[in-house]
């Protein structure tokens, strides 16, 4: 009997891990996939600050 419960204990040790570890990598991916977007609208705001500043300077040299 007693092997039985540590061999179930085990069992339960080791899903409970593999789910924690799961948990993990889904908030890593999470945070990864939060980063890249935060990157790709920096770009963006940068992008479109560039156009603004050559839009001004085309305006300036034309008026």
């Amino acid at each position: 009997m007693d092997s039985e419960r540590a061999s179930y204990n085990a069992g339960v040790a080791k899903g409970q891990t593999q789910e924690k570890a799961s948990n993990m990598m889904d908030k890593a991916s999470n945070a990864a996939q939060s980063a890249k977007e935060s990157c790709q609208e920096a770009g963006q705001q940068a992008k479109a600050k560039a156009q603004g500043a050559a839009d001004a300077v085309k305006n300036s040299m034309n008026n």
